[in-house]
């Protein structure tokens, strides 16, 4: 047995011993208990801290918005940003709530005029290409925005940030999710398409007849990076990016929704290690996320059928995640309390 194998089990023995010997029956938190053992996992104490967290929201449009694949026009992408900006959005009222640093990427906004200040600039055009008649963007342009979507985690969050949050907005962009997913996947397409921002009836049936109009113009991609070329969007290449680089540096990732899962799909075709840190905040109300999430091996901590994006799902289960880090910081032992342990064995037994 090596090492690293050797640490690992003693670790997983005295995280659980700890959580154990909290003056409560044990599993009695339930999934706060997981949610405590994976903080110590992912930064490898027995006490772990949750400082400075973010939400970082990352924002592009998408060439086939301009085929009908949304309720809503292309221009919206530009609108909601300026929400975001001007501190109106439910991302910004969710996150003051609870504490949590907001920052927008323009990755690749269609801006009417001159783009405004206040933004993170990784632009990458206006826009990826329609892939109904063209690839997404090209090679270079993948790798562009995977080091672009790192360079955040590098140059603008706060260093002492131990939790990150991924969202994202632009008009189209479940259209490219739920092409990722099924080619990364092998789920039908029929099972990843979903409403986006609320196409029904007529509508939903249109959006996928075009997605398999796409899919039928491009080959199975080799990878997770054709797959961005083939399909894009800027931002979601961009949110992988960062996830990659949160990863590397040791951070709890929240995980959104529908759109930001696909990028964590991409992020895991390039690293799988990325799982240890993830936590999916909540289960999409678009219906493809489910599956996205059974794909993925993994359980959202909410479900309440929320579907904005923007990172709102990471802002609402916060304080959650936060909970798991404070009983386990401050709830006492059952030495320090005084309080007898009893038989766990018998009690099981009584149980049962």
């Amino acid at each position: 047995m090596s090492a690293d194998v050797q640490d690992e089990q003693n670790l997983n023995t005295a995280i659980q011993q700890k959580i154990d010997n909290k003056t409560k029956p044990r599993g009695a938190l339930g999934d706060l208990e997981a949610l405590a053992a994976k903080l110590c996992r992912i930064q490898k104490t027995l006490n772990p801290r949750l400082t400075a967290p973010t939400v970082v929201v990352f924002a592009a449009d998408h060439g086939l918005a301009k085929e009908a694949v949304s309720a809503y026009p292309r221009e919206v992408s530009a609108q909601m940003a300026m929400n975001i900006l001007a501190g109106g959005a439910g991302i910004n009222v969710l996150s003051r709530q609870n504490g949590i640093e907001v920052f927008l990427v323009d990755a690749g906004i269609d801006w009417p005029g001159e783009h405004p200040d206040g933004l993170i600039d990784h632009w990458m055009g206006p826009g990826t290409d329609n892939c109904l008649a063209a690839e997404a963007m090209s090679k270079e342009t993948v790798e562009a925005c995977l080091q672009a979507g790192a360079s955040v985690l590098d140059d603008v969050v706060n260093p002492d940030c131990t939790i990150i949050g991924f969202g994202e907005l632009g008009i189209g962009n479940t259209s490219s999710a739920s092409l990722l997913m099924s080619v990364l996947t092998d789920v039908p397409l029929a099972d990843c398409v979903g409403p986006g921002t609320g196409l029904v009836g007529d509508g939903l049936a249109k959006k996928l007849e075009i997605l398999s109009a796409v899919r039928a113009a491009h080959a199975q991609p080799k990878d997770a990076r054709e797959a961005l070329q083939m399909f894009g969007g800027f931002e979601i290449a961009q949110m992988a990016g960062a996830m990659l680089r949160a990863y590397e540096t040791g951070r709890v990732l929240m995980i959104d929704g529908f759109v930001a899962s696909s990028a964590l799909l991409v992020a895991r075709n390039i690293e799988p290690g990325i799982m240890n840190n993830a936590i999916f905040c909540h289960e999409s109300g678009e219906p493809g996320h489910a599956r996205m999430l059974a794909a993925l091996g993994g359980r959202a901590l909410l479900n309440l059928g929320m579907r904005l994006g923007e990172g709102s799902g990471c802002a609402v289960a916060y304080p959650i995640i936060k909970s798991a880090e404070t009983f386990l910081a401050n709830m006492a032992s059952f030495d320090e309390a005084g309080v007898s342990t009893g038989d766990p064995e018998a009690a099981a037994e009584a149980e049962a």
